[in-house]
């Protein structure tokens, strides 16, 4: 466990670079062998439009990484968070709980925020227009999402007390269960029942990329799957009645050029079909 501490309170840059195209990597080749679905589209350009939206999300988390560097560092020299007003509990007990508090703050609340919230949905809706859910879909977030997104963290690491190297930690988990929780990939649906009882499997999140309500208000979890049951956020779909994308933006010209997708923004509000 210590070497775990040792390790992400120093990861290089390159390291977590390596993490986030890893991932990706394999995943791409696990749905390329044992698809769920059977896309007729250009893969190569529609991993295009969702790398570029990687980019911008890293050119974000890059400019604003001191803030997040300087709220661990508060929570920790001032004692401040849930984590750190706790007694002394083992290390292994003291990383979980971390991470479920991470998880649930950074990424289940962050989530289930900007689908409530008509102007935050206005750039999470960028994600939700994607019709080919694959691994590349992970990290198509706007900009501006991305920054929404990243003020939840800080939330989180005040709110929870986290250590940076838990932080490191929670992000690299975080990319890579969402790239697996978006990939491409046919699971055995017994295992994947198993997997979603406590992690968030691919056809559980599946589920909340279903073009119409109310199973886009769903399945907000990110790595633990606990949240959803726990508030009555979760459902599910027989995978071949799932249809990905969102009903307000399934004109290929809308939900597959960057142009378009930049500006949806700021774009007039469409109110979804009930």
């Amino acid at each position: 466990m210590n070497e775990i501490i040792n390790y992400f309170s120093t990861i290089p840059s390159l390291h977590r670079a390596l993490i986030l195209v890893g991932g990706i990597a394999i995943f791409w080749m696990i749905e390329n062998a044992f698809p769920l679905f059977k896309f007729e589209y250009k893969k190569w350009n529609h991993a295009g439009i969702n790398i570029f939206f990687t980019l911008t999300t890293i050119v974000v988390n890059f400019v604003l990484a001191f803030i997040l560097l300087l709220s661990a560092d508060f929570a920790v020299e001032k004692k401040f968070g849930l984590l750190q007003w706790l007694p002394e509990i083992p290390l292994w007990l003291f990383t979980l709980i971390g991470l479920l508090l991470l998880d649930l703050i950074g990424a289940y609340l962050a989530h289930l925020v900007q689908h409530k919230t008509k102007w935050m949905w206005r750039f999470h809706l960028i994600h939700h227009t994607d019709t080919w859910i694959d691994t590349t879909s992970a990290n198509r977030h706007h900009p501006g999402e991305s920054v929404i997104r990243f003020v939840f963290t800080v939330f989180a690491v005040i709110i929870s007390g986290s250590p940076m190297w838990l932080v490191f930690l929670y992000q690299s988990m975080s990319v890579v269960f969402s790239q697996f929780n978006h990939a491409n990939i046919s699971l055995p649906e017994k295992l994947d029942k198993i997997i979603s009882y406590f992690i968030v499997s691919p056809n559980m999140h599946k589920v909340h990329h279903h073009y119409m309500l109310p199973y886009t208000d769903s399945n907000y979890g990110n790595i633990f799957s606990i949240w959803d049951r726990l508030f009555g956020t979760f459902t599910s779909l027989p995978k071949e009645n799932i249809i990905y994308g969102v009903d307000t933006h399934m004109k290929t010209a809308e939900n597959n050029q960057l142009s378009n997708l930049i500006q949806i923004p700021f774009q007039k509000h469409r109110s979804p079909q009930n």
